[in-house]
């Protein structure tokens, strides 16, 4: 079988990653061409919670998120809605949480810092056990299939084409080109980028390479229609794990089941009991919320062992470029990543340092902190 060639780069997936990567690529003058196991955004992107953030800890990721979010204030299709994130947190990892602050205000971001009263202005909670808080009005919620689907938009113009119902099956490599064999055919090209999210590391697989990310299931809580006195950013109580926003008149709210690890499929019901058991010992008020389950939905996120994504070339081999494992980071950091991953293609210095988040950190033993990860 001949393999269709004249492509520069071929992207696997076409969330919102890999939308935004195609654009960018082609953007630079590169060929390029997406296969997609299903439609746009039909992974974790379309079953993401939506949120925006820039409040994180290190520099690489304040940045990234940074960039991202002033990219989607600027698309009309993003949904981009600066609703703010109120951070509540633990006496203990108050000063930690502080010196975060200090970086982000380094990169421009604004965010306030806040005693647990003054924080009831964006949400009512109870303060016990609380060193502070922190509030970024910058920081909100985008419409993720609606951004992804602008970013196929603007690809397509660009001159990408996109394969869609189109899983890759085997990758090998020969006289410097990758052959992706697909059920309608093989594709060949120098250069591949695996932006496939949970299922990364089966890609990855597919070409002899390991790639540790691995799929999490997680719940979102659709509560009822509530009489609220004003709608609520999205709220992190870092001591309990659980997050909430409005979402409309009701609200959704989840927490990270770290053993939910895995191809699980459907809502896990039995873990709605222990979230909303830690929820109600800081928002007492939800014991009158009505539970929506019809409209709850549940998702993968795409993690590594460190919780802190895989961005740029993949060492020791020729042409595979990483843009996977966010661990529930993606929607919030694909606009910069996308510049990033250009520029790794064209053999330049990415605008942002994204060293610590290179593949070496597993060959090292350099493992990375979370950072302050929902």
């Amino acid at each position: 079988m001949t393999a269709e060639a004249g492509w520069d780069v071929v992207v696997i997936g076409a969330g919102i990653v890999g939308a935004a990567c195609a654009w960018r690529l082609a953007g630079h003058g590169l060929r390029v061409r997406v296969l997609e196991r299903g439609h746009p955004a039909g992974g974790s992107t379309g079953r993401s919670a939506a949120g925006v953030r820039a409040q994180f800890a290190t520099d690489t990721n304040i940045l990234l998120s940074r960039h991202s979010i002033e990219e989607y204030a600027a698309m009309p299709g993003s949904g981009y809605q600066p609703a703010g994130y109120l951070m509540l947190v633990p006496e203990a990892q108050w000063a930690a949480h502080l010196a975060g602050v200090g970086r982000q205000h380094a990169h421009g971001v604004p965010t306030e810092v806040l005693t647990p009263a003054g924080a009831q202005r964006h949400a009512p909670f109870q303060t016990g056990g609380l060193g502070g808080c922190t509030f970024c009005p910058t920081d909100g919620f985008v419409d993720p299939h609606g951004l992804t689907l602008e970013y196929v938009r603007l690809a397509r113009e660009a001159g990408v084409r996109f394969s869609l119902d189109t899983p890759v099956t085997a990758i090998s490599r020969a006289g410097g080109q990758w052959r992706l064999t697909t059920p309608a055919g093989e594709v060949e090209a120098p250069q591949v980028l695996n932006a496939a999210g949970a299922w990364s590391g089966e890609v990855a697989a597919l070409a002899g390479l390991e790639v540790p990310v691995r799929p999490a299931r997680r719940m979102v809580f659709t509560t009822g229609p509530l009489n609220l006195p004003r709608p609520l950013p999205m709220v992190f109580d870092l001591e309990s794990g659980v997050w909430l926003r409005s979402e409309g008149e009701r609200l959704i709210l989840g927490r990270a089941d770290e053993a939910d690890v895995g191809w699980r499929e459907g809502m896990n019901w039995a873990w709605l009991e222990p979230t909303l058991e830690r929820a109600l010992g800081r928002f007492p008020w939800l014991e009158t919320a009505s539970l929506d389950r019809r409209a709850s939905w549940w998702g993968y996120y795409e993690v590594t062992p460190d919780h802190q994504p895989i961005v740029g070339r993949m060492p020791r081999v020729d042409g595979w470029l990483n843009a996977c494992g966010f661990s529930g980071h993606g929607v919030m950091q694909a606009a910069a990543i996308a510049r990033v991953i250009a520029q790794e293609a064209l053999g330049e210095e990415p605008f942002i340092d994204i060293g610590p988040l290179r593949y070496e950190r597993f060959t090292a033993g350099a493992l990375l902190s979370p950072d302050i990860q929902v």
